[in-house]
């Protein structure tokens, strides 16, 4: 049975929340040497990039389309329409990419 309570909703994000997508096959890497490295034994304290998707009214230094650096054991994982997104904190997030970023590291992504 289909009613008005299935129909597809628009989400905001609220507070100072980032929803984000880790890119897929991010899980597994190669070492320098060329050995391929499975998701399954990263070390712990590895840092992921992912990029914004939506951020909430509070955020003030990341925005959409930004790549954001944080640490994948701080986030709540959530699938929307089959797609699997992650929810951070600003405050949670290391380190930001964007066309913005005027006076930085010197690194690029």
């Amino acid at each position: 049975m289909h009613g008005p309570a299935e129909e597809k909703q628009p989400i905001t994000v609220l507070f100072d929340r980032v929803l984000v997508q880790v890119a897929q096959g991010d899980g597994e890497r190669r070492s320098r040497a060329g050995i391929l490295i499975p998701a399954t034994a990263q070390v712990s304290r590895r840092l992921a990039w992912a990029e914004v998707v939506a951020v909430g009214p509070h955020v003030r230094a990341v925005k959409a389309g930004d790549k954001v650096l944080f640490n994948p054991e701080d986030r709540f994982e959530v699938e929307v329409q089959g797609e699997e997104y992650v929810i951070l904190r600003e405050r949670d997030i290391h380190a930001v990419a964007s066309v913005r970023n005027d006076g930085g590291t010197g690194l690029y992504l």
